[in-house]
């Protein structure tokens, strides 16, 4: 009896419990429900905000469009920063709604995570508490019935958190749909500042338009003004002091009985002064000019004069370098001759000749009537040589022999060649005509000038043998010219066989 008792008391104690659980589950389900109810106009007023800000953004969008175009050009500096701070205030205003759209979000984001927890968590939770309250009707553990009712407080507890936090979000959007209008109102009224600011700039483009156009009627009539006074000429000095203390009616008089005075002088030059000092400064330009042209032909002809000089003396210096050469040369060749250069020298004026030697007859060709000597005159050069002895009769190239004009050939090539020395010689057969003294001679003045450049010869004769370093025979054979190195002694029987079978 006794348990059975205690079994009842049980019973009625879980009875108990039951009826609390199931009236704090029916209180839950309540507020759920209101939860609900409340969610779905907080809803639709995100969607009224979310609409009216793409709103804004369309607006603020066409108001940038309108602030790209070409208008500011047109303002004036205080309407210019007018504008500019206009523009902003309207940056600042764009911040901050982009800052309050971002504060929307993160409560959106925040009310979204509230939700999905108070689904996820809490509604599975309470169908557990359901099972676990039918489980029990069915039980008789007292243990359970306690971890329930303490599951049970804290889902009541985690419920007015959610709640409380859901009255924040509305406050926090009542206070972002209050921001929002304020926002609204400010550029309502910045619209219509920028409206009246774009009237004001319309009405003084046209006042500028119209100033533009009396600024160009001014300027024409100036113009004409200007031609008309050109077309009086030089006016004198007095004019511009004579007349400034007239009123304007004795100026239109004056100048009225100016006009029929000039009608009497109407076929006079009138820009006759003018043409006067315009080619009075163009002479003396001309004179200017004139003036330096002579000052830079007479540089021109002093350079010259002095090049001209300079080529005279040069052709002196080296005719009697090469004639006292020659004459030395010759001397060696030809021992006991005498031979001399002679300069020929042309008359411009008549077209005779005259002879100029080394000496007196040198410094009387230089010293000529003009004060600077021409190379003009100078036509060629002569020879003169004597064979006999220097006190023999001199004679010209053509009264001598082929053999001395051989002879003094090579006299002339050799003085060349100790004033202006060439670095090889060729000479092919030069001995041919001369006899044998002259040939030693020329082979022995060969040998003296070997020091400096090198000699090239052809011969047939032995004397130019006995001074040579290297031999080179020439052979034909085959209808085909051959060369070969041969030694002296070969040499010397080659010369000797062709001048005994010569």
């Amino acid at each position: 009896m006794n348990q059975m008792q205690q079994i009842e008391t049980q019973q009625r104690k879980f009875k108990a419990s039951r009826d609390s659980i199931l009236s704090e589950m029916k209180m839950l389900k309540e507020k759920r429900q209101q939860s609900e109810k409340t969610f779905m106009p907080k809803q639709r007023s995100l969607q009224s905000l979310e609409a009216s800000l793409h709103a804004m953004e369309s607006t603020r969008e066409s108001l940038k469009a309108e602030l790209g175009t070409d208008l500011l050009s047109q303002l004036s500096l205080e309407d210019q920063r007018r504008v500019d701070d206009l523009n902003d205030e309207i940056r600042q205003l764009q911040q901050d709604n982009r800052q309050l759209l971002n504060e929307r979000i993160k409560l959106e984001g925040i009310m979204t995570r509230v939700e999905t927890y108070l689904n996820e968590n809490l509604r599975k939770r309470l169908d557990q508490v359901e099972q676990e309250l039918n489980e029990l009707r069915e039980t008789e553990g007292g243990t359970v019935l306690t971890a329930t009712t303490s599951e049970l407080d804290g889902i009541n507890k985690r419920i007015k958190d959610t709640l409380a936090r859901s009255e924040d979000l509305d406050s926090l959007i009542d206070k972002t749909e209050v921001e929002i209008k304020d926002h609204q109102k400010s550029m309502e009224r910045w619209k219509n500042i920028e409206k009246d600011q774009n009237e004001a700039i319309n009405h003084d483009t046209k006042e500028l338009e119209k100033m533009t156009n009396r600024q160009g009627m001014l300027l024409k009539k100036k113009e004409e003004c200007m031609k008309k006074i050109r077309e009086l000429g030089s006016l004198p000095q007095e004019a511009f002091e004579k007349y400034q203390t007239l009123t304007l009616k004795q100026l239109f008089r004056k100048l009225e009985q100016c006009n029929t005075e000039l009608k009497k002088y109407s076929h006079v030059n009138k820009k006759a002064l003018d043409q006067f000092v315009n080619f009075s400064e163009q002479k003396e330009k001309l004179i200017k000019r004139q003036d330096e042209l002579d000052r830079g032909y007479k540089s021109i002809m002093e350079l010259m004069n002095v090049l001209e000089l300079r080529k005279y003396e040069a052709i002196q210096l080296t005719f009697k370098q090469v004639s006292k050469n020659f004459s030395e040369v010759f001397q060696k060749l030809v021992p006991g001759g005498k031979a001399t250069l002679v300069m020929k020298k042309g008359d411009i004026e008549g077209g005779q000749s005259q002879d100029e030697g080394e000496g007196a007859d040198s410094e009387r060709g230089s010293s000529s009537q003009s004060s600077v000597p021409s190379v003009d005159q100078f036509t060629g050069v002569g020879i003169r040589v004597s064979f006999t002895g220097k006190q023999g009769e001199m004679r010209e190239m053509q009264q001598l022999s082929g053999g001395q004009k051989s002879l003094v050939a090579l006299a002339l090539i050799f003085a060349i060649q100790k004033c202006d020395p060439a670095p090889f010689y060729l000479f092919d057969e030069i001995d041919q005509a001369l006899d044998a003294q002259h040939r030693k001679a020329v082979s022995d003045m060969i040998v003296e000038l070997a020091g400096h450049a090198q000699f090239i010869t052809t011969t047939f004769r032995p004397e130019l043998l006995e001074s040579a370093d290297k031999f080179y025979g020439v052979k034909f054979r085959n209808k085909v010219s051959h060369i070969d190195v041969i030694s002296a002694e070969q040499a010397k029987d080659f010369v000797e066989d062709d001048t005994t079978h010569g």
